[in-house]
């Protein structure tokens, strides 16, 4: 995809649940997909597979543990960029001053 056909997803992926009627767990794969490619364009970094399993797990309501250095914030964007496809807003939390400056 080009940079702008990647802008275009979130677009697509929006009118898909807002307005089609898909579930976010339909489009789940697909959205993890365009925000992993969207963190490698802009970041230069790409998500290993430990992290998209932890976001997957955080979009399924359950708690994910990870280590400091093993890429806490970059696995937080994959539920946060798929839930917010639906509109009502998400919220990332982090007791850590630094890294809410930070990221």
């Amino acid at each position: 995809l080009t940079d702008e056909e990647l802008q275009a997803k979130t677009d697509e992926l929006k009118k898909r649940v807002q307005e089609d009627g898909e579930s976010l767990d339909d489009i789940l794969l697909e959205a993890f997909a365009t925000a992993r490619e969207a963190s490698w364009r802009v970041l230069g970094q790409k998500h290993y597979k430990v992290q998209i399993m932890g976001g997957a797990g955080l979009h399924f309501g359950y708690v994910s543990e990870m280590k400091t250095g093993e890429g806490k914030t970059l696995t937080c964007v994959l539920p946060a960029y798929l839930n917010a496809l639906s509109g009502k807003g998400v919220h990332v939390v982090t007791v850590n001053d630094y890294l809410a400056k930070r990221d």
